[in-house]
């Protein structure tokens, strides 16, 4: 891996700095600051300052003016912290300027994501694509792992004519890495190609048996794990933290009518997620794309739940799953009171409230997940001669049985089938 290093291992305290350029956007930069710092704690790193500093223009050097640059450099190494993190996207030049002139760790937002998604993958599948984001992101820094040679000379031998000379040690080793990082890359894009050709095959055996699908989407930490095993007992991973979920899990559940629903568990969003992250993770973000329906969470007891909504339903727009029919729900309603609930209400009148801790609404859930899909199901009172036992297993496989009586002598069924299978009932329908 041709990391610039491995940053969470050395950083211990840090001093957070974020800038805005314009002044209405004052609150908003406020808001990410503060997100930068929940992030950052996800590290493990311990937070020792924070800074929101308000800049006329962007500068090439420093992102900001070079006066204001110099001071905070100075107050960050006051206050002890070994790293500086920018909320910020900085150019690999900015990076290198401030660590230079400040000799210090300097890291960015962008850095700080990749760092966690490294941390927090656990498959193949999530590996190869967080492997691929961090050495996208690091190819353009290699320079600075090799600045400690940029002041060894060339030397006089090497080659004819004292080709050599014209060549540092530092810059010779650069481009090897360069090279190596480039075979890389063609490697992971390859291996990722192949997974996402595996996932192909997956979702055709799905289709194969025609289950609905739908798929759980969100910012991150707004719960959907949690739904996720609320709705099927399944075993995905629950963390109260940034990015818990970096794989998909699908699991099948049963509606109160019989129906079953596969329903998948995706990475969460966050505002400014860089977009090469969304790139890697596109594989794994097309079940999004090839859902039937998605399932989005909002977390009720964040302030920023409007605008949680709105970053994730701009990254769904970027993947072609802005057209999606969209079942929204408020999750964690028992953490807000009456006022709040009311406020949110009025933001997503179409909204299913619900708290999964608590299990707060969940009944409402399961309705508005049946009449998502009222569309795909009919019921049915049968009559059924004995020698067609064959469709009351049809019936019980592929629906729900409501009810059976053979004291008639035939099938007296009521049950709830999808309506792909009822022609084959129709001629015993009553």
């Amino acid at each position: 891996m041709f990391d610039i290093r491995e940053k969470p291992n050395m950083v211990e305290r840090a001093f957070l700095i974020g800038a805005y350029f314009d002044r209405r956007e004052k609150q908003h930069a406020a808001d990410l600051l503060e997100e930068l710092r929940e992030l950052v704690g996800t590290l493990g790193i311990e937070v020792i300052g924070c800074e929101l500093v308000y800049a006329r223009e962007h500068t090439a050097r420093h992102l900001i003016g070079s006066g204001k640059s110099a001071e905070l450099m100075k107050q960050a190494k006051e206050i002890g912290a070994d790293c500086i993190i920018w909320d910020n996207e900085l150019s690999p030049a900015q990076q290198r300027a401030w660590e230079s002139e400040g000799d210090i760790c300097v890291i960015d937002r962008h850095e700080v994501i990749l760092d966690i998604f490294n941390m927090r993958a656990k498959t193949r599948e999530a590996r190869l694509q967080v492997e691929l984001a961090r050495l996208e992101y690091s190819i353009p820094r290699l320079t600075r792992m090799w600045a400690h040679l940029d002041r060894q000379g060339g030397g006089a031998g090497g080659g004819q004519g004292g080709a050599g000379a014209a060549r540092g040690e530092g810059e010779t080793q650069l481009e090897v890495d360069r090279r190596l990082a480039g075979k890389r890359l063609d490697k992971l894009r390859a291996d990722l190609e192949e997974v996402k050709k595996q996932r192909d095959t997956m979702r055709k055996e799905r289709s194969r048996v025609p289950v609905p699908h739908a798929a759980i989407v969100g910012y991150t930490n707004a719960g959907k794990s949690s739904l996720l095993n609320k709705l099927t007992a399944a075993d995905a991973y629950v963390e109260n933290k940034l990015f818990a979920t970096l794989d998909t899990t699908t699991r099948r559940m049963e509606l109160p009518d019989g129906q079953p629903l596969l329903v998948t568990d995706t990475v969460g969003f966050i505002r400014n997620l860089p977009h090469d992250l969304v790139q890697s993770f596109r594989a794994t973000l097309e079940e999004a794309n090839q859902a039937d329906f998605l399932i989005h969470v909002i977390d009720a007891s964040s302030p920023q739940a409007q605008e949680f909504h709105q970053t994730t339903t701009q990254v769904l727009s970027e993947l072609g799953a802005g057209e999606k029919k969209v079942l929204l729900v408020l999750n964690k309603v028992d953490l807000i009171d009456d006022t709040r609930l009311l406020e949110l209400k009025r933001a997503f009148p179409a909204a299913v409230t619900i708290s999964v801790k608590t299990g707060q609404g969940m009944d409402d859930l399961l309705h508005r997940l049946h009449d998502f899909m009222i569309d795909r199901v009919v019921r049915l009172t049968l009559s059924l001669p004995l020698d067609r036992m064959d469709l009351v297993a049809l019936a019980h496989q592929e629906g729900k049985v409501l009810s059976e009586d053979y004291e008639t002598g035939r099938a007296e069924i009521q049950c709830v089938i999808p309506k792909r299978f009822e022609s084959r009932f129709a001629k015993f329908a009553v």
